[in-house]
This record gives structure tokens, sequence and C-alpha cells, in this order.
């Protein structure tokens, strides 16, 4: 019923049917009130016992004809002639039904994978991740939590409806193809993770990825020593080992809770009121040519605990020390205050 007006007609107009499954279960209803409206028929007009009744009325709307169960008078061949035009119209519109819902559901995949591979070929200085098990699920959660935009290359079928949740473009298939690292656009790519769960298979990547693009930043899960030694070797930037890491922070917060307490504060994105950011400085920057100490004193609930010029990294860097272009600063405090230092930068 829709509403309208006071002093306006009020008329139902009843809801329109929409898509090829509201369509077929249409014409499932309408195969059933026509056969059992058959079955009544000829227990009325002929006198058929219910199963012959029901018998009849399926062979004709369906076409078959067996034959009569017992002969039609007039009345019977009349009414099995009504039956027929109806039951075949019927029988037809459930089989249109059942087309569309095929022809539909293809063209929707069809066009999804386009669509998808379209957004994947206008993508630039995106993450690619190779492998979506446990590791490189969590690494895709956190980018796309972050805005990043990623591409996840994952060659298990069964995972593909939860990557179809996520909202981020995947590919199904294994990034050992170079065909595959094609697509996923490793040549304007500005980090890959081989994430996949063989040191051997991330060793390929590894080199496939570099092969292709000479300034992608590489980070690689590793399950052995020898296997995070390959993967330098490979050319990989960053190897991780889950265990070694995991281990490592277990035994460091029997040893040292409190520096633990505060590096889980500290890690980009986790902290409630406290944060720690990254930022570069940008040509035209305010921060252009000011020093590390002023910057600290304009923000007194910030601290710059590292400055990144290069390849040369200065921790706690000299309050003397001037901003240039270029330059990345790592800095700790309130979010607001790195909000202000951001907008700085970046100005």
């Amino acid at each position: 019923m829709r509403a309208v007006r006071a002093g306006a007609a009020s008329h139902y107009r009843p809801p329109m049917l929409k898509g090829p499954s509201a369509r077929f279960l249409l014409a499932i209803v309408g195969i059933v009130l026509v056969t059992v409206a058959g079955m009544l028929g000829y227990m009325t007009i002929e006198g058929y016992s219910p199963i012959d009744a029901l018998y009849m009325s399926v062979i004709t709307v369906s076409t078959v004809g067996y034959g009569e169960v017992h002969p039609l008078d007039t009345a019977g061949r009349v009414f099995t002639i009504v039956l027929i035009v109806t039951g075949v119209g019927t029988v037809l519109y459930l089989l249109t039904s059942i087309g569309e819902l095929i022809i539909e559901g293809r063209l929707r995949e069809q066009l999804g994978a386009t669509a998808m591979q379209r957004r994947i070929h206008h993508l630039k200085g995106h993450v690619i991740i190779c492998g979506f098990g446990r590791f490189g699920r969590v690494v895709a959660e956190e980018l796309i939590a972050n805005s990043v935009e990623i591409v996840i290359i994952e060659p298990d079928a069964a995972k593909e409806s939860t990557l179809a949740r996520l909202a981020a473009p995947y590919i199904m298939g294994s990034a050992l193809d170079d065909a595959i690292l094609t697509e996923a656009g490793v040549a304007t790519a500005r980090a890959l993770v081989a994430a996949i769960g063989s040191d051997a298979d991330n060793v390929y990547v590894t080199l496939a990825a570099r092969e292709k693009n000479a300034t992608l930043s590489i980070h690689a899960r590793g399950e052995s020593e020898s296997g995070l030694r390959r993967l330098r070797q490979a050319g990989a930037d960053q190897v991780v080992s889950a265990y070694q890491r995991g281990g490592n922070r277990v035994a460091a917060m029997i040893l040292r809770p409190a520096v633990v307490d505060f590096l889980e504060l500290a890690t980009p994105g986790r902290g409630d009121e406290v944060d720690l950011e990254e930022i570069k400085v940008q040509p035209g920057s305010r921060l252009l040519g000011r020093k590390i100490g002023e910057i600290e004193r304009d923000s007194p609930r910030l601290r710059i605990v590292a400055l990144k010029r290069g390849d040369k990294t200065s921790l706690i860097p000299d309050t003397a020390m001037e901003v240039q272009v270029g330059d990345y600063l790592v800095a700790i405090g309130e979010r607001a205050s790195l909000s202000r230092l951001a907008e700085g930068v970046s100005t």
C-alpha cells in the first residue's frame, strides 16, 4: 500500500515481481495450481479417482501424451484442450525462468570479473598479497582498515566466498604464475607480501616479482632459518618468521612487561589516544627548514623519535637538525597533535 497525501485517492498496487528468481517462483506456483486444477477438473467432469485424475493432469500439462486413463466425453475433451493450452504456457514460462536464472548468473559472474579486472588495471602504488592464509588475511585486513589499496592472489577456490566479502579486488590463481602477477599489477605496485605457506614458493614469488619491478618493496614470510636466508638472498626487503616473532613477544612480555605494554600502545593505529605515525615531508611544506626542537615546542604533546633521510635513519634526532624535502618523520604523541603535524607537512 502506498502512502498518499490527505484528500488524494489511495489505490493498492500489487508488488511487481522483479528478477528471474521471483519469476521462477511464480512459474513453480503456476505449475502446481494448473496441475491441481486439472486434477479437480477430471474428478468432477469425468469422475476419475484422485490418482487417475492426478495422472491425467500431469501427462496433459507436460504434453507427454501416454494416453487417456478412460475415454473422454465431449466435456472432458474440451477441458483437456483448455488444460493443455494453459499448462503448456505455464511450462514454457517455467523453462524461460530457468534459462534466465542460468544466463543471469553467468552474466553477473562475467560482469563482476570484468569490473574487478578493470579496477585492478587502474591501480597504482597498491600492495599485492600472495596467499590468503592466516598470515595473509591479517595483513590484508590491517591494510584495508587503513584504506590501503590491495590485490589478493589466492589459488584455493574454497576461499573465494570469504574474499568476495572483503572490500578489495582479488584474483583466483597461483602467484607462481607470471601472468597472474602481471594481472595483479606488479609493475605498478609499491609493495608485495609473499605469504604462501611454502618457503620455496615464497622464494620463487620474490624472484619473479623482483624481476618485474626492481623498486618493489617485498615482504616475505619464512618458516625456517634456511628459508629466511634464501628469501633475503632472493631480494626480499623484509623477512618475517611468525613463530619466531610470536615467541620473542611472549618472552619479552615475561622479561619486560612494561616495555611490551608501551610497544602495544605505540603500535600505529592501535592506541586510543596515543599513536605512532610516519609522515613524509613534501615540497612546499611549512616544516621545511625548521628544526626538530622547534617543531616539538610547537606541539607539546608530540615527540619526533626518528628521522629517515635517504638510506640513513636517525633515532631520537638532534633537536638542531633541520627538516628537508623527502624526509620521513616518525612521531609519537596524541592523535590531534599528529594530525596537526601531518597537515603542516603536506601543506
